[in-house]
């Protein structure tokens, strides 16, 4: 009975000294993480640091959105496609800001336009005044000359407030109703 009290806890031992090793070993990994982690917050920090404020505010509304995940680019550029008349076209986009009111998830946009023909703008800021979706406001507006055309470019501030809502996760699961027809 004493060798196998002695058998028992000499394995008790080699267990023990072995999950102590492993410990150890995830201890240094843990500390070497650590470091690589400081290392390139540093890194990040000094990049952050060489951008102007404009890039900054652009990293923060890139980030923003990326946090997010709720902001739909497709359905965008569909709602632009919608009340865009075909003597204007699309330049330039920049989000501005992306935020939420209440369940409504909005963007603000600086959204440039190219057009030969200023009522074509101004009726397309009035459907986008009207669709619900799109806050527009001109801007701004720049002539510009090449050797073949004369054109202007519009610069219009949008708030874009989406038709579709926040939701939660749903949890609920896929059944299978197929039943037994077949």
């Amino acid at each position: 009975m004493l060798g196998i009290s002695v058998a028992g806890a000499i394995y008790c031992f080699a267990v023990l000294r072995e999950n102590s090793k492993k410990d150890e070993i995830a201890r240094q990994q843990i500390e070497s993480m650590n470091a690589e982690i400081k290392r390139l917050r540093g890194e990040g920090e000094k990049l952050q640091q060489q951008l102007s404020p404009d890039q900054q505010n652009l990293l923060i509304a890139a980030n923003r959105l990326v946090a997010h995940k709720d902001f739909i680019w497709s359905r965008l550029f569909s709602d632009l496609e919608g009340v865009m008349p075909g003597s204007v076209s699309a330049s330039r986009i920049v989000v501005k800001n992306v935020f939420s009111e209440g369940d409504q998830v909005r963007a603000e946009l600086e959204f440039a336009v190219l057009s030969h023909d200023y009522p074509s703008v101004m009726n397309m800021i009035d459907q986008m005044n009207n669709s619900g979706v799109f806050q527009a406001e001109l801007r701004g507006q720049d002539l510009q000359k090449t050797e073949r055309s004369t054109f202007t470019e519009y610069t219009l501030r949008l708030i874009y407030s989406p038709t579709y809502r926040l939701s939660a996760p749903s949890t609920e699961v896929a059944q299978n109703n197929s039943g037994g027809a077949q």
